[in-house]
Order: structure tokens, then sequence, then C-alpha cells
């Protein structure tokens, strides 16, 4: 390593150490810990919004977008430098965003300038708070098939229609939405719009999940007027859009078989329910073998992860890696948490009490049935992986 990068590993070390709250160096607990920012930032604790504020001041929520997007400018090592300093501290990240994850790399590739000026600084500071429009009723793995409607107007587009499985749009500011703008073609029929969720005519439902929370909403659109300007790429286009957005999507979803920074709770978990042996090792052995098993899966997952990532940034990814890692980031994040609910025995199926923080553990398990459906089902991606990537025959 050059003596730059480690000066370079100093320097973030110390601004690290004197910048990250003491709160945001302990596990993330619940959902209520997770930093999503938007408009409404009354929700956030005090340590909350002073982490994600100096994050994105420094253009470290985005280390890698160009600084004059609100990024911090780094080179693909500088921004892994940061991201192990992070976790050698246990810094949470400052701040979850499909603007960050999704929105974010389509607007750099197919935005206009002015696009790009006008959203993706917000996005990197936490102003705006994105959600995806996507999925329809009657358009899921077949999101080719979407009806929503976008009607020319002139200077504006009408938008009519609805999107399910939204998630968080009851709570997000503004929306990327796939509408239809042809309705003679398929794919070629599709444009990708930008429009704020207070516009008249928009609405939202929450749907109950097994978990009993909502994330996932169904979206409303009733004559809602979007300004031709909020076009990304071009009328009829949107289809390009979506496939490269979907691809950042699906790495943002496999990222949850890394876990969460701040501790390993797997561990920490299983260490007080079943206990330790006179040597320091888990008293079950079974379980023991099984969490063993996990943790060398989870390494071999961290190393593809940082592959593929390395690739990406050099121009050398396959295109069918994100449904890799996207499969087995998912499968890795259902064994964690169903290692979590062995651990706790008939104790981690408790739903209510503030002993088990209203039943984190069940719901979270729950969620993550949820994981090989969204962003393209487990089916969808092993299709996507024998094609592409085995050659193997469609039948």
């Amino acid at each position: 390593m050059s003596d730059d990068l480690e000066t370079f590993r100093a320097e973030t070390r110390a601004w690290l150490e004197a910048n990250c709250p003491a709160e945001m160096r302990e596990p993330v607990r619940s959902d209520a810990d997770v930093v999503w920012g938007g408009r409404d930032q009354s929700k956030m604790t005090p340590a909350q919004k002073q982490w994600m504020d100096a994050m994105g001041a420094k253009g470290w929520t985005v280390p890698d977008w160009p600084k004059e997007y609100g990024g911090g400018g780094l080179s693909p090592a500088e921004t892994k430098i940061l991201r192990e300093e992070m976790a050698r501290l246990k810094c949470r990240n400052p701040l979850n965003s499909f603007g960050i994850s999704m929105l974010g790399p389509a607007l750099l590739k197919y935005g206009t300038e002015a696009q790009k000026i006008e959203h993706l600084t917000k996005i990197a500071r936490g102003e705006i708070r994105w959600c995806q429009g996507y999925s329809e009723p009657g358009a899921g793995s077949d999101l080719a098939s979407l009806q929503t409607s976008a009607e020319d107007k002139g200077d504006h587009y009408l938008v009519n229609g609805q999107k399910v499985w939204t998630s968080y749009a009851n709570y997000a500011d503004w929306i990327f939405c796939l509408v239809r703008t042809d309705k003679t073609v398929k794919q070629g029929g599709i444009s990708f719009l930008l429009f704020d969720m207070a516009t008249p005519g928009v609405s939202t439902k929450p749907i109950l999940l097994i978990s009993g929370y909502s994330p996932f909403c169904e979206t409303f659109f009733d004559n809602v007027k979007v300004p031709k300007e909020n076009l990304v790429h071009e009328v009829n286009k949107g289809w390009d859009v979506a496939k490269y957005l979907l691809g950042h999507e699906r790495e943002m979803i496999s990222g949850m078989g890394l876990g969460s920074s701040g501790g390993n709770p797997l561990v920490d978990g299983a260490k007080r329910t079943v206990g330790l042996t006179d040597d320091g090792t888990l008293a079950d052995p079974v379980l023991r073998a099984q969490m063993a098993l996990f943790e060398v899966r989870a390494k071999a997952f961290t190393a593809m992860s940082e592959k593929f990532i390395d690739e990406l940034k050099a121009g050398k990814a396959h295109p069918a890696q994100p449904s890799m890692m996207k499969y087995y980031g998912t499968e890795l994040n259902k064994s964690r948490h169903e290692l979590m609910m062995a651990a706790g025995g008939s104790d981690a199926l408790e739903w209510e009490s503030q002993e088990s923080n209203n039943g984190a553990a069940p719901r979270a398990w729950l969620r993550t049935k949820a994981n090989s459906i969204e962003g393209g089902t487990s089916e969808v991606q092993l299709n996507i992986i024998s094609k592409r990537i085995l050659d193997l025959p469609d039948k």
C-alpha cells in the first residue's frame, strides 16, 4: 500500500474517532436505529442527526460520488479504506437511502446535468427520502407488463395507475416511477419519471405483513401532473434506466447478507441464551457447528462482494453478477436470522414484551422471507445465472 493511502487511512481513522458519536457505534437493535433522512427529521435522535450531517458534509455518505454532486470524490481504494475503518470502529451506516443505493447511480449515468444538480446533493445529505414505483398488481416478476400510464399533455405528463409493494412510500418525499408512454410495445413503451409524493393525486395505503410491520404500501396515482423536465433519459427509453437501476437494487439487497455494523448479534445472542463451556465455546455443539459454517460462508460472500465491486469499478463486471450477489446474500441473511431464532429457543418467539424489544427478533426473522421475492425473485435470479453465466439451455 502506498504512503498516500496509509496517510489517508490514518486521517480517516482519526476523523471517524472524533466525529462518530458513541451511540452510533452500538449495534442496530430495531428499525428505529436505522436513519433514512428526508424532509421530516423530527424522529431522529441528536446522535443520528449529528452523524448523518457530519458524514454528509464530508461527502462520505456517498464517498465514491463526484464532489460536485455531494460525494466524497474518493478513489475505489480510498472508499474501501473508509469502509474498513468504519467497520473497525463499529460505526453505523449514517444514512440508508434508496436514493443512494438505486436512483443516484441511475442519475449519474442517465440524468441531465440539471437533474444531477437538483437531486444528487439532496440525496447525499439525507434531505430527501425516495421510494421506488416499479411493481404493480399485474406486473411483478413480469415488470414490463406495467400499465400505469403517463399521458403527454404538452408541458407535463398526466399519470394514472397503481403501484404495489412500494417500500416506505408513506414516508417518502419523492418517487422514481416507471410509467407507460406507449401502449403498442412492451419494454419499448416505458418511461422513467421523478415526482414529488406531495403532488395532488398521489396517495398511499400500507400493506400489513406477517411480521406485524408495514414497510410496503399500495401507491395510487389519480391525474398526477409531472413536469416534462422530470423525465429521465428519453421518452420510451425508461427500460434502459430500469434495468441499470435493478442491478444496483440487487446489490443493495445482497448487502443484507453481510449483516449490520456494530457487533455480531448472532454470536452475542447465542452466548446469552445457550451459554458457554469452561473453555469459552458455545455449550450447544450442534449450534456451534452451524454457526461456524455460517461464518465461513459469510466470509466467502464478503470476499466475493469485494471482488465484484472492484470489477464493477474497473468496468469488467459481468452483467449477471448482481443476480449472484442478490441470490446468495438473500439466502445468507435468511440463514442468519434462522440461527438467531434457533439460538434463542422458545423465548425468541416472544412477540410484544419490552424485554424482547417488541419482538424484534421474530419480526426481523419473518421479514427476511420477503428477501427472496423483492428485487426479483430467487427463481428469476437463478434463471439469469444459469443462462448468462453457466450458459445452460432454456430447457
